[in-house]
């Protein structure tokens, strides 16, 4: 089968001494580290594949769906103009393929995980902070528009760092997650465009700063923002939630709207020391709360391949958590660093960077979108 065009730029492959050679899932590991030896943070059998491949389904979607402020047209038209060729061209390509007309299969990309269907509501957490979780978001999301992919990225930190790294500033907009969250405002109200085609923000202020202690009485806190992104999540193929580096009632109800978690591991030991909390915290959503919510994706980032720290924990992290860890790794570039100074994804700010490119492969990773 045809594998679904690429509608980004032809650009270079990270070539080993970028990602420090660690392109393939190591063996299984002689002695993890402490915080990784919790029973909690075992490797889950749910991702091994029967023939050591990955077939990718994705849902087209045919529902009207509402629009978003200003104009923009409906959101969730498969037939939207601002749909990138790359639906259009996998459509065509697959008219005589014997194949569910609701379903397109993608080529293997050669790792383990379950097949994806669209829409995914994906939270970005790890309760440390400076791992990359809003570099990721914002950078992964520009990357999967530029796919042709619907993408919503939700802030939900007070930093408001994923809000200003899209463009977006305070006085430009009249409602924020924050009234979302504590005042009912329909999320499809808070949505705002960015510069780039196909992806969009939900932003965030200060205010949610206070909405940690204010969520304490509120009735059914946990589901506000799971029913929020229900009013919206029809109309797009991914919804990408900021969360806060913290394990707060803003992160757990993050944790609770989504159906699964990307955690981004900077390559330092201090990274792996509260993974194994934010792991069996996972747990206790799924166990309470969403049951359906599993880690699907690890990403390694600020990956320097000049030390030889980095290298082990890249190999501790790929030896226990296997396909789970995404190939790509993210460099840590200046570059990368600067772009959010400009309001601009790496992707848009410097397209050719070795952080562009890296952040594009992880796009076409994550969405099974292989060239």
């Amino acid at each position: 089968m045809d594998p679904i065009p690429e509608t980004t730029p032809k650009s270079e492959t990270i070539s080993p001494a970028e990602t420090g050679g660690h392109s393939v899932v190591s063996a299984e590991p002689d002695d993890p580290p402490d915080a990784l030896k919790d029973p909690a943070i075992a490797p889950s059998s749910a991702f091994a594949g029967k023939d050591g491949t990955r077939t990718t389904t994705v849902v087209s979607k045919n529902g009207a769906g509402g629009a978003l402020k200003r104009g923009l047209g409906p959101v969730g038209s498969m037939a939207s103009v601002e749909r990138s060729e790359a639906k259009e061209a996998t459509e065509e390509s697959h008219e005589s393929d014997a194949m569910s007309e609701t379903a397109e299969t993608v080529a293997p990309v050669g790792d383990d995980r379950p097949s994806i269907n669209l829409p995914r509501v994906v939270a970005v957490a790890n309760q440390k902070g400076g791992v990359g979780k809003t570099t990721t978001a914002v950078n992964l999301g520009a990357g999967l528009a530029e796919l042709g992919f619907r993408v919503l990225v939700i802030d939900l930190d007070p930093q408001e760092n994923a809000t200003t790294g899209l463009g977006i500033e305070a006085r430009h907009f009249e409602n924020s997650m924050y009234d979302v969250i504590m005042k009912d405002v329909a999320l499809e109200d808070c949505i705002e465009p960015t510069s780039l085609k196909n992806l969009f923000v939900a932003p965030a202020t200060i205010d949610l700063a206070g909405a940690e202690i204010e969520l304490v009485p509120a009735f059914s806190r946990e589901y506000k923002l799971r029913k929020a992104i229900q009013t919206v999540v029809d109309d797009l193929d991914y919804v990408l939630i900021d969360c806060p580096p913290s394990l707060g009632p803003i992160t757990i109800s993050g944790l609770a709207a989504a159906g699964e978690v990307l955690v981004p591991i900077q390559c330092e030991y201090y990274a792996l020391e509260g993974l194994g909390q934010l792991l069996r915290n996972v747990q206790l959503v799924q166990s309470n709360l969403n049951e359906k919510l599993e880690v699907s994706t690890i990403v390694l980032t600020m990956y320097d391949a000049r030390t030889k720290l980095a290298e082990q924990v890249a190999s501790e992290v790929r030896a226990h958590f296997g396909p789970r860890v995404c190939r790509v790794v993210i460099p840590r570039t200046v570059r990368i660093s600067e772009a959010p100074s400009f309001g601009q994804p790496i992707t848009v700010f410097d397209p050719t960077s070795r952080g562009a490119i890296a952040y594009r492969e992880l796009a076409k990773e994550v969405s099974g979108v292989e060239t």
